[in-house]
């Protein structure tokens, strides 16, 4: 699985080291912010507070990630990486950027798609 994720991200072990680091920290980071702003709304515990929930660590997760990116000299990688999904959720930018590698490293697209 390791060798799969470098070959993925065409980053070597010590990159994808930080990279997997600074997904789980980013995504530790995210849900005890989450879970501290739930507690300040103080909202019981149902459907409307999993709604909410939801939508937090939605909003939270890719600045926490792309913080936590710059002390392990990841972001780059990450910067590109949310890109990626912003354009395959429909957000952001929907320019081909033909002849740029604007995702920066470990870009899997080509001109005519996503290689994955």
């Amino acid at each position: 699985m390791f060798k799969r994720l470098q070959q993925k991200w065409k980053a070597g072990p010590l990159q994808t080291i930080f990279i997997i680091t600074s997904f789980a920290i980013g995504g530790s980071i995210t849900g005890l912010a989450a879970k501290k702003i739930m507690n300040l709304l103080s909202i019981e515990k149902d459907w409307l507070w999993a709604i909410i929930y939801i939508l937090l660590i939605t909003l939270i997760w890719p600045l926490a990630v792309i913080i936590v990116s710059i002390f392990f000299g990841q972001f780059r990688f990450f910067s590109g990486y949310l890109k990626r999904i912003g354009r395959r959720l429909g957000v952001g930018s929907n320019e081909s950027g033909v002849g740029s590698n604007e995702s920066g490293v470990g870009s899997n697209e080509s001109v005519g798609g996503s290689n994955e």
